[in-house]
């Protein structure tokens, strides 16, 4: 996999084929219709929901968006493989009782690894079938582009990197979305002020005749920007960073490292820095037009790196970025929130690899548009 394979000719190629291939500017831009497209289509279902139960609940309806979000951009598959991979095993700690499998951990990860292999080789045998027939389109998309990179390749080896790059990209991208889509609700929701803030700036520059949010019109929205960028600092979905490793001996700050160490970042740690950030614990998105105006979230300032900095940052930035402004944009301009009895959300986090919110985000929704505006686009 990409994010594990050492730095190398190998690792080289598979992040170029990533980086050209699906996450370049013009992929993505190729690709903007299918996002806007399953957005629209979530929403959709969201709104049917609460029309459907509104007549027994009143005006608001009672939904779990944490469980939502993660449904929008999560198959529950690899939910469980972060889950898994997240978790304390006894044989970590103390190997000689491996054989035992206490708690039955092993035995799950055998049995998902083994559920993942199986989805990902049907993709890749629908598409080597499709290239078979000699289908148009059987290279528009990013398994059909590395089926065509890797023909001279054993056809083993060629199956095994597909899948691998191919499940790297999703188990990266999935998991870490829905993260920080839920963590931004959460610190809307303790913080009504922002939340006011935002909906007003959707009115402004969207308005509430419009029902569907573009990813063009997200250009206009800063206010929305400033709250990613801090939900990106006060919750960065990954808190340690993809593993760095030293190529040659060198000093960084007075200490010699040794070529072969490993360098793991606490980005947690960094993005609540007392001696960097005023108030450092507190949800201020106005500090990034402001104080930290200049910022950005792309491996330029040190301060602020949740996708990482330098070889190994993460490839998917505008990608991931695109789909937080767009998917929060719409939910926030659909919808109304709030807490049951007005009480703020929990805002514990779970351990794991990730840093998922320990628990259940319910909230109360109700449609903030006039009722025509839906009708007339769902």
């Amino acid at each position: 996999m990409i994010a594990t394979a050492p730095y190398g000719p190998y690792w080289r190629q598979m992040r170029k084929f990533a980086t050209i291939e699906l996450l370049s500017n013009h992929r993505l831009n190729l690709l903007k219709h299918g996002r806007e497209s399953e957005v629209k289509t979530s929403l959709q279902r969201l709104y049917q929901l609460w029309n459907k139960k509104k007549c027994s609940n009143g005006d608001k309806v009672l939904v779990e968006m944490k469980r939502w979000f993660r449904d929008v951009t999560l198959n529950n598959l690899v939910h469980e493989f972060f889950e898994l991979a997240g978790k304390f095993v006894v044989a970590d700690a103390l190997p000689f009782l491996r054989w035992l499998d206490i708690g039955g951990e092993e035995k799950r990860m055998k049995k998902v690894y083994k559920e993942l292999d199986q989805l990902v080789e049907g993709w890749l045998r629908e598409h080597r079938e499709k290239i078979a027939e000699n289908e148009a389109n059987s290279e528009e998309d990013f398994m059909g582009v590395m089926l065509s990179k890797l023909r001279d390749v054993e056809e083993h080896d060629a199956n095994t990197i597909n899948k691998a790059t191919s499940l790297n990209l999703v188990l990266a991208a999935e998991d870490t979305t829905s993260i920080t889509m839920t963590w931004a609700l959460a610190l809307l929701l303790n913080n009504r002020d922002a939340l006011d803030k935002v909906q007003q700036e959707l009115d402004i520059h969207v308005g509430k005749d419009k029902l569907l949010i573009s990813e063009s019109d997200t250009k206009n929205l800063v206010y929305l920007q400033s709250i990613i960028k801090e939900t990106l600092r006060l919750y960065p979905p990954a808190p340690l960073s993809v593993t760095h490793e030293a190529i040659k001996n060198c000093t960084v700050d007075g200490y010699d490292v040794s070529a072969g160490t490993w360098l793991i970042f606490n980005l947690h740690k960094i993005h609540r820095d007392p001696h960097i950030w005023t108030d450092p614990s507190e949800f201020r998105p106005e500090r990034f037009m402001t104080t930290h105006k200049d910022f950005d979230v792309r491996g330029n300032n040190f301060e602020l790196i949740p996708f990482g900095s330098g070889r190994r940052m993460c490839p998917g930035i505008s990608f991931a970025l695109q789909v937080l402004q767009l998917t929060l944009a719409n939910v926030l301009h659909w919808f109304e929130f709030k807490t049951p009895s007005g009480e703020a959300v929990d805002m514990r986090e779970a351990p794991g690899l990730t840093s998922p919110k320990a628990t259940p985000l319910e909230v109360y929704i109700s449609p903030r548009l006039p009722a025509f505006v839906y009708n007339s686009n769902t």
